[in-house]
């Protein structure tokens, strides 16, 4: 009895030292993977915060003298914002404004020389026009449900009818191969509402929150966002 219990017990020894060996070599990899990651991940924010701060800067120097007169605002996070609905378009309409569409023949040319220029060209995964509405529907009673829906129908044919305008700019067909790939309309209906002085505690500000948006999405993000789910998955697999 004494001899099959010592034999069991050397079978299972050298099994346990294999299996701690080999748990402790997952663990190296999974380490030398997570440091791997992190490095590359800091390389990628930085890349991102320099192209970031560039392409800010850029526009800004572009649009400077033309945000106050256009009623509109550069972001920090590089994304233009036309406020003034009034502007834009009448009520419920889609069809852009003749004021709109003065403000847009001066900004295309120059927005595009910024994107498209040898600096940042390579840098653009996207530029998403985006249209918002406020929650309300005014033409006849609605739901809350269905002014939603409504109003998801028309922020998409508003930014659909400015993305068809812009592409008809001239300076716009000179590039139209490039802009087709990176170039999208999106409406977004009430869904990112704008509160009063920026607190989602205080009321809506409806005016506000009618606006037309170009935001521009870059390389890094992308990349950084891929990375955040590697690493979510590795976690998955220590745990």
């Amino acid at each position: 009895m004494d001899e099959e219990y010592a034999e069991g017990q050397s079978y299972w020894i050298p099994m346990a030292d294999m299996m701690t060996g080999l748990m402790l070599v997952f663990m190296l990899v999974a380490i030398s993977y997570m440091v791997m990651v992190q490095q590359t991940t800091t390389l990628l924010v930085q890349e991102y915060e320099t192209t970031r701060q560039a392409l800010k800067k850029a526009l800004q120097t572009e649009f400077s003298e033309k945000l106050k007169q256009w009623d509109a605002e550069l972001l920090g996070d590089m994304t233009l914002k036309f406020k003034n609905p009034e502007v834009l378009f009448d009520t419920g309409q889609a069809t852009l404004k003749p004021e709109f569409k003065l403000i847009l023949d001066e900004f295309i040319p120059k927005y595009l020389k910024v994107l498209n220029s040898e600096k940042f060209k390579s840098s653009i995964k996207e530029v998403r026009i985006e249209g918002h509405t406020s929650p309300r529907w005014t033409k006849g009673a609605a739901s809350t449900e269905e002014a939603y829906f409504k109003n998801m129908k028309l922020s998409q044919e508003r930014t659909r009818a400015t993305l068809e305008y812009v592409l008809s700019n001239s300076d716009a067909r000179a590039q139209i191969d490039w802009l087709r790939q990176v170039i999208t309309a999106n409406g977004l209906s009430s869904s990112h509402p704008i509160h009063i002085g920026g607190l989602e505690s205080n009321p809506i500000d409806e005016t506000a929150s009618q606006r037309v948006e170009f935001r521009i999405v870059t390389n890094s993000e992308e990349r950084l966002a891929k990375i955040a789910e590697s690493i979510t998955e590795t976690d998955r697999a220590l745990k």
